[in-house]
C-alpha cells in the first residue's frame, strides 16, 4: 500500500513538472473491504474496491469460498478495465492483484517486489506482468530467466524523511537529552512485541524514553499499562494505536527500532539510518525471515526468534543501547542500503509502459 503511494506521489510530481497542463488520470483498486480506503481518499485519487481471498494454505474448509471470491473479483476487474480503459496498470503484491492480473491480460504491466522473496500472488501476477521492479539484488533469483526486471529499491513516501531530529522530537513530545525506543508491530500491531514491551517496560523508562506503536486489537492493554506508570516515567512513555502523518518523526527520533520484519523495513529504515532488532513473524511464510536474515547479514540489524522475544527484549535493547560504536556501525549498514530514488524510478518505468501503450494505439 505505502510504495504504491510513494509511487503516486512520484508519478503526480512528474506530470507537474513536465507541464502544468499534463494530468495523469488514476485509479486505485482495492480490497473492498480493505483499510487503504481511508489512505486513498487523504491521497486524493479515485477508488474502487473489489473482492479476492488468498488461496495458498487457507486450508480446504475455506478454499471454496475464497476461490469464489476470486471470481467475482475478476468480473469486477472486468467492469473496471472497461471503464477506465488504463494506458497501464501497476501491481504492488498480494492476492488483491490477481484478479485484475487476469482480467487486464492485454494491458501493459509493472509489478513491484516488495519482499526480497516474493510471494505465490506475486509470482502469479509476474507471468502476465510486461515489468518487474524489485527492492534488491537477491530477489532476482527467484525470476529466474525472467527479461524486463529492474532493481528499484524499496520506494519510502517523500513526507517521512523530510523533518530533523530536534522537530521530531518536538513533535512526539519527546526529550533531546534520552536515548530513544522506537516499538513497532505494523499496521495491525504484533501481539507478542506489545506484550514483551510491557513487561519490561518500567525498567526501560529508567534508562530511555519510548515510542510505542501497538496497533488497534491491544491498544485497550496498551491504555491500561500505561494509566498504571506514574510521575516522570510516564512522560518517557509516547503509545500510539497507529501512526501516519507522525510516523516520518517517529523513524527519525528513534535511536533504535524493534519490529516485525515486514517489506517496509527493506526501505523505511534504511532511509534513516535506523538500527534495528526484527523479529520476522512466525506464522507465516518465510518472507519475513529473508527480509531480516538480508539486513542481519550486512551488520544493519540483529535478528531474535518470536518464541525468544520475552526473555531477550530487555537484554538486547540495553545492550545495544549502551553501544553506541555498534549502534554506529549499524546505522552507516542501514544508510549504505538506502535507495532514495525509489519511487521516481518505478513511477518513469509505468510512463515508459504507458507511452508505448499509447503509440501501439494510434
Amino acid at each position: 500500500m505505502y510504495p504504491a503511494l510513494a509511487v503516486l506521489q512520484a508519478l503526480k510530481q512528474i506530470g507537474e513538472l513536465s507541464s502544468p497542463l499534463v494530468k495523469h488520470q488514476l485509479l486505485w483498486v482495492g480490497g473492498s473491504d480493505g483499510m487503504e480506503v481511508e489512505l486513498v481518499d487523504r491521497a486524493d485519487v479515485d477508488f474502487e474496491g473489489i473482492q479476492a481471498a488468498g488461496v495458498h494454505g487457507v486450508g480446504l474448509r475455506a478454499l471454496p469460498g475464497n476461490t469464489l471470491r476470486l471470481g467475482r473479483g475478476f468480473m469486477q476487474s472486468r467492469r473496471i478495465l472497461s471503464q477506465f480503459r488504463p494506458d497501464v496498470m501497476f501491481f504492488t503484491g498480494g492476492y488483491i492483484a490477481v484478479p485484475m492480473a487476469l482480467a487486464g491480460r492485454s494491458v501493459s504491466s509493472l509489478l513491484y517486489v516488495p519482499d526480497i522473496e516474493p510471494g505465490l500472488a506475486l509470482k502469479t501476477t509476474s507471468r502476465y506482468a510486461d515489468h518487474v521492479a524489485v527492492s534488491t539484488d537477491e530477489s532476482m533469483e527467484y525470476f529466474p530467466g525472467r527479461s524486463g526486471i529492474t532493481v528499484t529499491g524499496y520506494p519510502v513516501r517523500p513526507e517521512l524523511s523530510t523533518t530533523s531530529v530536534e522537530i521530531a522530537r518536538q513533535t512526539l513530545g519527546l526529550s533531546e537529552d534520552l536515548p530513544t525506543l522506537l516499538v513497532f508491530g505494523g499496521s495491525k500491531g504484533a501481539r507478542s512485541i506489545n506484550r514483551a514491551l510491557l513487561s519490561v517496560l518500567e525498567d526501560l523508562l529508567y534508562e530511555m524514553q519510548v515510542v510505542h506503536i501497538s496497533g488497534k486489537f491491544d491498544w485497550d492493554e496498551v491504555k491500561t499499562a500505561r494509566a498504571k506508570i506514574s510521575g516522570e516515567r510516564q512522560e518517557r512513555y509516547r503509545a500510539f494505536p497507529y501512526l501516519h502523518e507522525e510516523m516520518g518523526a517517529a523513524l527519525r527520533a528513534a535511536d533504535l527500532v524493534i519490529s516485525r520484519a515486514g517489506a517496509s523495513t527493506l526501505g523505511e529504515f534504511p532511509a534513516f539510518g535506523l538500527p534495528a532488532i526484527l523479529v520476522p513473524y512466525p506464522h507465516a511464510w518465510r518472507y519475513q525471515r529473508v527480509n531480516a536474515a538480508f539486513l542481519e547479514e550486512r551488520g544493519a540489524a540483529i535478528v531474535i526468534e518470536d518464541s525468544e522475544l520475552t526473555d531477550q527484549f530487555l537484554p538486547q535493547v540495553r545492550a545495544l543501547m549502551g553501544e553506541q560504536i555498534r549502534l554506529d556501525e549499524m546505522r552507516q549498514a542501514m544508510r549504505r542500503l538506502a535507495k532514495p530514488a525509489a519511487a521516481n524510478h518505478i513511477a518513469r518505468i509505468l510512463l515508459e509502459l504507458a507511452g508505448e501503450s499509447q503509440q501501439e494505439r494510434m
